[in-house]
């Protein structure tokens, strides 16, 4: 009789007066019945319970540990810890590599990356470089919902070709200008330099007619091309002619989370133009 404590108030009143006017073997089955049926109802809410848990328990765990590594002064850098902002990551580790030292040659970083290139994030044994392929991961891994890069086909196709866009055109056309100049002393290369315009010319037509790089919100996109355009400004290039970009620049600092990070490496940067 321990088990009729487990049913309802009602049951047990209902199992008493049955004991006491109906045959004892059905009354027995009755209670079998009943206490089976409440048996059954807490393993099922127990499972549910159980299972919901699992579904909604946070991708990043105790165990999880990012290592991240990077140059403060980096567009791509820059570009990885605004999406971790943007989705309330921290990296465990923020380890600094020297590049004018030569740190990307040493031989332990070149296990973990043998194309020698910053940055690179390794996450539990996952080692993965080259910034948007990061971005990505990061959104897709620890992300909270899908809104800076969405699970909608077509819209995440636009998103890719503003990062390629991005990597190819835009941030290249910086790179194949001023760094040259920076890291190796060069002068500067005019046929180079006439390559920025267009570039610029053409984030501003894909500009025309909305404020964020790709869509209605702000996406990897806007990250990544944000890191590059800041870099611009530091570098001393005139974008503000082009008045959608302009635009965007500025409501894109406002909006983007790590901006503060961001721009604390543009002035880190900014040292190389400076002298």
């Amino acid at each position: 009789m321990v088990a009729l404590i487990q049913l309802s108030l009602a049951d047990q009143k209902t199992i008493i007066l049955l004991i006491n006017t109906w045959p004892v073997a059905f009354v027995c089955w009755l209670y079998i019945k009943l206490t089976l049926s409440a048996d059954l109802s807490s393993v099922a809410q127990k499972r549910f319970v159980r299972k919901t848990a699992q579904r909604e328990a946070p991708k990043t765990g105790p165990n999880s540990i990012m290592d991240f590594y990077y140059r403060p002064g980096s567009a791509p850098c820059r570009a990885v810890i605004m999406t971790a902002k943007a989705i309330g990551i921290e990296f465990n580790n923020l380890i600094l590599i020297n590049t004018r030292a030569g740190d990307q040659f040493k031989p332990e970083y070149l296990k973990i990356n043998p194309q020698h290139s910053i940055p690179t994030l390794v996450d539990n044994g996952l080692s993965l470089w080259e910034s948007r392929a990061i971005m990505v991961y990061l959104v897709e891994q620890y992300g909270k919902d899908d809104t800076l890069y969405p699970k909608d086909i077509q819209k995440r196709a636009l998103i890719n070709q503003l990062l390629y866009f991005d990597m190819g055109t835009l941030y290249k056309s910086f790179a194949d200008y001023y760094y040259p100049q920076i890291f190796q002393k060069r002068a500067p290369n005019e046929e180079c330099y006439k390559k920025i315009e267009p570039a610029f010319e053409l984030f501003n037509t894909f500009l025309e007619g909305q404020s964020y790089a790709a869509g209605d919100n702000l996406t990897l996109a806007d990250i990544s091309i944000l890191a590059s355009v800041s870099s611009f400004d530091v570098a001393g290039y005139d974008f503000k002619r082009y008045g959608n970009v302009a635009k965007w620049y500025e409501q894109a600092k406002l909006v983007t989370p790590g901006w503060d990070v961001n721009w604390a490496g543009c002035l880190e940067f900014r040292k190389y133009f400076d002298s």
